[in-house]
């Protein structure tokens, strides 16, 4: 386990503001040897601080809760869904109604899209599979702090095909969202279930390029996450 998480340091992290600084971890996770390797993935990655571990969610929502007003704990959330007393879904809604500026990220096995979908309503920002390499980890945790809301390419493909099996494409008002074509590009390409990095790849553009058109796209939108992004997408019949 220990030395499948075994760490390359990467670049500094930045805060919204532009600063360079340690990004502040919470992990809540019942597995302690799972929970103690993502720690040290992430301590020894460079541009993280010392992770704060919870092996309960009750924990981490009354660490939560005790936080001075205007002063969140922490700047993301890594949380599991399985746990003993609250699960991660559960415990992401109830996280998000104390800190609704905190990312909140579930790193789970499970990857069927009833937990995924549930997981997005929640109000969950990202949801990572434990199994993803390492350092695809790392980057999509550093792209959702950065304002991001990615999924791992098999989550993306799973949600689209549950939503295929739902219900039929129906047109809804693409027309307003008012997309530029390289924004219907890259949603194309997310609704595929590709990284940031595939993305920009594919179109020969930077990851920051990437970025900067998936906010355009959420904010037209309306919405707030891949998930919601790859649904409305879906019914609208743009893809």
């Amino acid at each position: 386990m220990l030395m499948r998480f075994a760490a390359v340091r990467e670049s500094p992290y930045h805060s919204p503001g532009g600063m360079e600084t340690s990004m502040r971890i919470a992990i809540v996770e019942d597995d302690g040897a799972y929970r103690g390797a993502i720690a040290s993935l992430f301590e020894l990655a460079g541009g993280f601080g010392r992770a704060m571990q919870f092996s309960r969610a009750d924990d981490a929502i009354a660490a939560a809760r005790a936080a001075p007003p205007q002063t969140p704990p922490w700047d993301l959330v890594l949380m599991d869904i399985e746990m003993p007393g609250t699960d991660g879904i559960a415990a992401t809604a109830a996280m998000k109604s104390v800190l609704p500026d905190v990312p909140v990220v579930m790193l789970t096995s499970f990857e069927d899209p009833e937990r995924i979908l549930a997981a997005i309503r929640a109000g969950a920002d990202g949801y990572l599979l434990k199994r993803s390499d390492p350092s695809d980890i790392l980057e999509e945790v550093r792209s959702i702090a950065a304002g991001g809301s990615p999924l791992t390419p098999s989550v993306a493909r799973s949600i689209l095909s549950h939503l295929r099996a739902a219900s039929p494409p129906a047109a809804e008002q693409a027309e307003e969202w008012k997309l530029s074509e390289r924004e219907m590009d890259v949603l194309r390409k997310l609704v595929e279930g590709l990284s940031y990095k595939q993305i920009a790849d594919a179109l020969c553009v930077s990851i920051d390029t990437v970025r900067t058109h998936l906010r355009h796209v959420y904010r037209k939108m309306q919405v707030h996450s891949a998930g919601e992004a790859i649904s409305r997408a879906f019914k609208s019949g743009v893809v």
